[in-house]
């Protein structure tokens, strides 16, 4: 069955939670060590971290996950165009020219525009508007994404033609369940693939780098008890998560609206799970003693908490998380939720695996 079109599932104008994925041409080892050649490509994924870094400075999206892997990457999006309707015109341009630059450092990075660089979008009230819906696109930052990859690697190889095979798939989260399915699919992918064994061992992901920040926390609060002074704030804004959405939201204490970041290093400071970053830790671990072959480790004697609320047993939560690339395609959720959902040209029902629906009634 052919591919639905993106613009039936996702409107420009609305906030949208995807998990996307690409991967290089004939699954090659294009970021990572190729047994092939012999080479070694694993500073490509750390080209990968800086740009995504350098969306979520700019872009109006939030960066909730991230896993980049030696063949493909996974992220999970939130499309934000409550935020950049917050932005005035020439803070649109200033993000969009910081993006897509006129001049830049002799390192490659972006220079500051100039006011005259900045008045050419932000007065073209054409070329003005189009940018601003370009920068709560997905599409926009996939395309940048893997646009810059495929030509720094086919420079760096001295290759020509294309780098990543296809075009990016994308499946829409609608869900509270199927949001936190697929991050744990993302973060868990070097455990699933036999990479390594730990959370804080799964290089290139984002459960890395908050298990990082977490720890870089507590040194500073550790040590200033001993100093017997409060740490000062600019040095815990700078931290190796900082770029990520948080994990937690509270909807009945944290406030409405955008809640644009502060810290210009991401868009918004608006979390995307019911639950604090110890407790998905914890749902981490256990869900990949249960998932990774030979893990050492005793299982938890009681499933946490999330699982229960989410109406989801152990053997369902497992499948969901271990298979959810094959049991989703465009869209992803509980069947109710799915079933209301109606594509927005054609109106079309979204198609729904019958394993899927399995699992959530043996759930339910």
């Amino acid at each position: 069955m052919a591919r639905m079109c993106r613009a039936e599932v996702f409107d420009p104008a609305e906030v949208a939670v995807a998990h996307v994925f690409s991967r290089t041409v004939r699954r090659c080892f294009l970021m990572g060590d190729d047994p092939i050649s012999g080479k070694n490509f694993d500073h490509r994924k750390r080209w990968i971290e800086q740009y995504l870094q350098q969306f979520a400075a700019s872009f109006g999206i939030d960066l909730l996950c991230f896993s980049l892997l030696s063949n493909h990457f996974h992220l999970i999006l939130r499309s934000r165009p409550d935020v950049v309707a917050t932005w005035d015109d020439k803070e649109v341009a200033r993000r969009w020219l910081m993006l897509c630059p006129h001049r830049r450092k002799p390192d490659g990075t972006a220079m500051e525009p100039t006011q005259p660089e900045i008045n050419s979008i932000a007065g073209c009230p054409i070329k003005r508007e189009e940018i601003r819906s370009r920068l709560s696109d997905i599409s926009w930052w996939m395309r940048l994404l893997c646009q810059r990859v495929a030509m720094r690697a086919n420079r760096e190889d001295e290759e020509h033609g294309r780098f990543f095979q296809d075009r990016y798939k994308a499946t829409r989260l609608t869900d509270e369940a199927s949001l936190l399915a697929c991050a744990a699919y993302v973060d868990l992918n070097p455990i699933r693939a036999a990479l390594c064994e730990r959370l804080e061992e799964c290089d290139f992901t984002s459960v890395q780098r908050r298990i990082e920040a977490a720890q870089e926390r507590a040194q500073n609060e550790s040590s200033a008890r001993r100093e017997s002074q409060r740490t000062p704030a600019s040095k815990l804004r700078h931290r190796r998560d900082s770029f990520l959405s948080p994990v937690s939201i509270d909807e009945l204490v944290d406030p409405v609206g955008p809640c644009e970041s502060e810290s210009k290093e991401r868009c918004s400071e608006k979390g995307f799970l019911a639950m604090s970053l110890a407790s998905y830790l914890e749902l981490l671990d256990w869900t990949a003693r249960q998932t990774a072959s030979g893990k050492r480790g005793r299982t938890p004697a009681s499933v946490p908490p999330i699982l229960q609320r989410l109406g989801l047993d152990r053997a369902s939560w497992c499948e969901l998380v271990s298979d959810f690339g094959k049991l989703f395609g465009t869209v992803a959720g509980r069947p109710g939720c799915v079933d209301a959902m109606r594509s927005l040209r054609t109106h079309r029902r979204y198609h729904m695996r019958r394993r899927a629906r399995e699992l959530f009634a043996d759930a339910g």
